[in-house]
């Protein structure tokens, strides 16, 4: 997404809307874009993540590798004084790749999810300010997602209000086989990706999405993961990104015991193919070749619990691979 400067404008980058032309959506998308694309956040979504325990954050690192990570902490640690802007209340633990990324006009894009109502609100921009204990997001834009593919999972009431651990971090140049058996396990993941239009670093825009399947919906091969792609809202940010920029970060989440595994590498993305039929309903694939993985033991202080599974089954089907 680039920042619209009317109201008329076109929210879409080059990459997105190339992928709503391919699927015949374009001109509905250039109509409904500037309608649902906000440069504020609505007071219902100030609301929102006034509320929220946990805050998916992505964020570029000096070397230009996308991360992903959740920040959490008592409800009430994000708030918002003015729509313009967002105040954390937190930082991520020392150890987490995207702390050192969290500085001055950095470009930043949040997620924020409730996985217990499957409720879902996107926002992306830039720190406006920075301290040892949080920083400001200036809003660029702010939109609402549907709850598709989003398993439901309640927060263990015990888990709230803390903040993450300073553990030890493992750092590998490729995936090992506990970082297989967590993603192989796994019916969530969170992924950060960005664009710099026309080459620009100063106008970055940071994406961080949810994407969710039956538990092994994302399969391995060496280093290689291949991710399905489904049917969704149209809009093409993660794919849009990754077409012009195949930079990605991941997130896995081990939601009983606190572990995370982050990821960052190249994706390609497969718009055709055989392949493609592999997996059932996915409409495309992508592939990261992963660059190095950051596994943090017990580094969040939230549990969550599987509340009901059968909306997921019954969205994608019954595969689960073996």
């Amino acid at each position: 997404m680039k920042q619209a400067n009317t109201p008329d404008a076109s929210p879409w980058h080059a990459g997105e809307r190339y992928l709503q032309a391919s699927v015949g959506v374009a001109d509905q998308m250039e109509y409904y874009g500037p309608r649902i694309m906000r440069d504020h956040l609505p007071e219902q979504h100030r609301r929102f993540y006034n509320r929220l325990p946990y805050l998916m954050l992505g964020a570029v690192d000096e070397r230009g590798r996308p991360w992903a990570t959740l920040l959490e902490g008592p409800p009430g640690f994000m708030h918002s004084d003015d729509p313009l802007l967002l105040d954390i209340d937190r930082l991520p633990a020392n150890g987490d790749p995207v702390r050192p990324a969290l500085t001055a006009d950095a470009a930043v894009g949040l997620l924020g999810i409730d996985l217990t109502t499957r409720r879902r609100n996107r926002m992306n921009g830039s720190i406006s300010a920075a301290s040892a204990s949080g920083f400001t997001v200036s809003v660029v834009h702010a939109f609402g997602n549907c709850p598709q593919y989003i398993q439901p999972r309640g927060v263990s009431p015990d888990s709230l209000g803390q903040g993450s651990s300073e553990v030890e971090s493992e750092i590998l140049g490729e995936l090992d086989e506990s970082a297989k058996a967590t993603i192989r396990s796994a019916d969530t993941f969170f992924i950060a990706s960005y664009v710099d239009p026309d080459g620009d670093a100063s106008r970055r825009s940071v994406d961080v999405s949810h994407r969710g399947g039956n538990r092994g919906f994302v399969r391995i091969e060496d280093n290689v993961l291949t991710i399905p792609d489904y049917a969704g809202n149209m809009h093409f940010n993660t794919l849009g990104n990754l077409l012009l920029n195949p930079r990605a970060g991941l997130l896995f989440i081990d939601f009983e015991s606190g572990d995370t595994l982050q990821l960052t590498g190249r994706t390609e993305l497969i718009l055709e193919g055989p392949q493609i039929a592999t997996f059932p309903e996915a409409e495309r694939l992508w592939t990261l070749t992963v660059e190095q993985v950051v596994r943090r033991r017990g580094a969040l202080s939230l549990r969550w619990r599987v509340e009901d599974d059968s909306a997921m089954r019954e969205l994608i089907g019954m595969w689960a691979p073996q």
